[in-house]
């Protein structure tokens, strides 16, 4: 996809012809789990993480969809793990699925967070069905979530697009986003993070009509306060 996550305020309309986030995910439930649930650069990601977290570590995971494989290996790994998603459907599956974490229904764009309040954040694919502007945003508030020393780990689809409406597993969407350079570099430059790791990768998801996706994976921190 070239894909995101209480349902989306009234104020954000969808372009005339596509779906909402919260609709493209309540309608897809557990269908998403079963086309990307075994990705391998994310399971890696996760597995990075949680090699250097601490037990009991504050854990948030936005856009955590049924809270398979993300919040679970991170509950599994012994971490307090909160796990936020626009749709209804995921976060009733999550609650379901993973009952050692927490789970909210709510758009990134409207969560409310102390500074400094997680030791990690994993954001894996859940800007891309806003505009660049909002993306930007979302990213820097992520960015103040992070305790110093905490780590973002994060994945999205690389295109320099904005607005842009495709067929995505039976939907019409509008998403955007930014090439793997320009993604790495607001990381740096405009959320003040450290870039530890990027790469990008194929993926072939399962499923009727599925095609391969390139994703870029970012694994940053943000720095230690000095002074």
């Amino acid at each position: 996809m070239v894909q995101g996550h209480e349902a989306e305020p009234a104020g954000r309309p969808v372009a005339a012809g596509t779906v909402s986030a919260a609709e493209l995910f309540d309608g897809l439930g557990i269908a998403y789990e079963r086309a990307f649930g075994r990705l391998p650069a994310q399971l890696a990601a996760v597995d990075w993480l949680t090699a250097r977290l601490a037990p009991g570590a504050r854990v948030l995971d936005v856009g955590s969809g049924t809270g398979r494989p993300v919040a679970d290996r991170l509950a599994r790994a012994g971490c307090a793990v909160t796990g936020i998603d626009v749709s209804r459907e995921m976060v009733e599956l999550a609650r379901a699925q993973v009952p050692d974490a927490r789970f909210e229904q709510c758009d990134v764009r409207d969560y409310r967070a102390p500074a400094g309040g997680f030791d990690a954040v994993c954001a894996f694919f859940p800007l891309l069905m806003m505009t660049r502007a909002e993306a930007c945003e979302a990213l820097a508030r992520i960015a103040g979530w992070l305790a110093p020393g905490g780590y973002f780990v994060s994945a999205t689809v690389p295109a320099d697009v904005d607005g842009v409406q495709i067929e995505w597993m039976g939907s019409r969407v509008e998403v955007s986003s930014f090439s793997a350079e320009d993604y790495v570099r607001r990381l740096r430059e405009d959320c003040g993070l450290e870039v530890l790791h990027h790469e990008l990768s194929v993926f072939a998801p399962e499923g009727p009509g599925a095609v391969p996706e390139e994703h870029v994976f970012c694994y940053a921190r943000r720095p230690l306060e000095t002074g």
